[in-house]
C-alpha cells in the first residue's frame, strides 16, 4: 500500500495501516481534490475496495481504537465498554492483557505509570500472584481512569505550549497542554500525558534533583512537539527555574543543564506552589457508566421484558431526510466524485 501512495505520504495527509487508508483535509475543497487523486490511484492499480466498509465526508471517524476530529482525539467508548464489566484478573496472564489494552491508551491516562505500579510488579516472574486491597484499587483506578479520560486536542504549532511537570518517590509525570479558541472561547486541554517509574539507581535523588530529572526526561519524550517552539513548564520547584543558569551544579545537575541548552531562548519556567499545580482539563469530560443508557449494556438475568411499545414515524421523516440531500450541495458534488470511479450500481 505504501508503494501506491509514496507522494501522498510523503505530503502528510493520507495515513495507512495495513489495509485501511485515512484521507484528512482542512478544508472542503481540498479534501475533495484529494480525495480524487486516491481514487484515481485505486483505479489505475485495479484495487477493489467495499462501498459498505468506506466512510466519505466525515467530521469525526472511529479508528484504531481512537475517536479522531479536526480538533481532539479521544479513546473509543465501545473499545473500552467491555473492560468495565471485567472483574480484577485473577491470573498473571489476564493481568499482562489488561496492562497491554490499558497501556495502549496511557497517553491519555494521567500519572499511568503511578497507577499501574503495582499492577505491574504482580506480573513479574517472581512475584506471587496474591490480590490485595490496594492492588484492586489500582485496577478499578485504572479502569476509571480509561473510561473517564479526556480528549486530548490536536496540537497547534502557531500556539505556545505549557508543559506540566512532577515528580515523586514513586515516578515522574508530565502533561502537555495548550489553549486554543473552541466556540470562540480559549479553553486550555491536554495534548498527551506521558509517564514513567523511577529506576532503582534514580530513588536515591532529593526532592530537586527527581524534578529535574522529570524536566529533562520530558523533553526528551515531547521533543518532536517543543523542538522549536516557544513553551511554559510549570513545576511547584523552585530548583528548576534556576537549573539553565546554576553556576556550579553538581555532576548531575551538569549534565541536565547541557540536554536542555539547545531549548535556550524557547523555554520558560513558571513556579507554581503544590496546592495550584494543578493540569486543568478544559475539555469536557465523558464516563460510559454502566447503565441501561450505555450502549455495551446487557440486561442481567433476572431483567424481564415488561412491554413493548412500537410506534410508527411516518413517511414524514424520511421525506424530509430525502429532501435535505437534494439540497445539500456538498451531498452532490460528492456524490459524482464517487459514482465517477465506483462501479457499484447500488450507489
Amino acid at each position: 500500500m505504501n508503494t501506491i501512495f509514496p507522494e501522498e505520504l510523503s505530503e502528510g495527509w493520507l495515513i495507512i495501516y495495513i489495509n485501511d487508508i485515512i484521507v484528512f483535509s482542512e478544508t472542503w475543497e481540498n479534501h475533495l481534490t484529494r480525495l480524487e487523486r486516491v481514487l484515481q490511484k485505486i483505479v489505475q492499480v485495479n484495487m477493489k475496495f467495499s462501498l459498505k466498509k468506506c466512510h466519505f465526508a466525515y467530521s469525526e471517524l472511529n479508528t484504531l481504537g481512537h475517536v479522531v476530529s479536526g480538533l481532539s482525539l479521544g479513546i473509543d467508548k465501545n473499545k473500552v465498554a467491555a473492560v468495565l464489566l471485567k472483574p480484577m484478573p485473577q491470573t498473571k496472564k489476564e493481568m499482562q492483557s489488561f496492562l497491554g489494552f490499558s497501556g495502549y491508551y496511557r497517553q491519555h491516562i494521567k500519572d499511568f505509570a503511578k497507577i499501574a505500579k503495582s499492577l505491574y510488579k504482580l506480573c513479574e516472574q517472581q512475584t506471587v500472584y496474591k490480590i490485595a486491597d490496594k492492588r484492586v484499587k489500582a485496577y478499578e483506578e485504572l479502569k476509571n481512569s480509561l473510561t473517564n479520560s479526556p480528549f486530548l486536542l490536536i496540537p497547534d504549532w502557531k500556539l505556545p505550549f505549557k508543559l506540566y511537570i512532577d515528580a515523586c518517590g514513586e515516578g515522574l509525570g508530565a502533561a502537555l497542554h495548550q489553549t486554543q479558541i473552541i466556540n470562540d472561547k480559549p479553553v486550555e486541554g491536554p495534548i498527551c500525558f506521558i509517564s514513567r517509574q523511577i529506576k532503582p539507581t534514580e530513588a536515591i535523588y532529593g526532592a530537586s534533583q527527581m524534578e529535574c530529572l522529570c524536566l529533562v526526561w520530558a523533553l526528551e519524550k515531547l521533543h518532536y512537539y517543543l523542538d522549536g517552539t516557544v513553551f511554559d513548564v510549570i513545576t511547584d520547584c523552585n530548583a528548576v527555574k534556576s537549573l539553565l543558569n546554576m553556576k556550579t551544579p553538581n555532576r548531575h545537575m551538569l549534565r541536565w543543564q547541557i540536554a536542555i541548552q539547545e531549548y535556550r531562548g524557547n523555554i520558560t519556567i513558571v513556579h507554581k506552589s503544590g496546592n495550584i499545580h494543578k493540569n486543568a482539563d478544559g475539555l469536557s469530560r465523558w464516563a460510559l457508566a454502566y447503565t441501561p443508557e450505555n450502549l455495551a449494556w446487557v440486561p442481567q438475568k433476572g431483567h424481564h421484558i415488561e412491554g413493548i411499545c412500537v410506534t410508527d414515524i411516518g413517511t414524514e421523516f424520511f421525506n424530509q431526510a430525502k429532501e435535505s440531500y437534494e439540497i445539500d450541495k456538498n451531498f452532490h458534488i460528492l456524490s459524482q466524485l464517487l459514482m465517477k470511479y465506483c462501479k457499484d450500481p447500488s450507489l
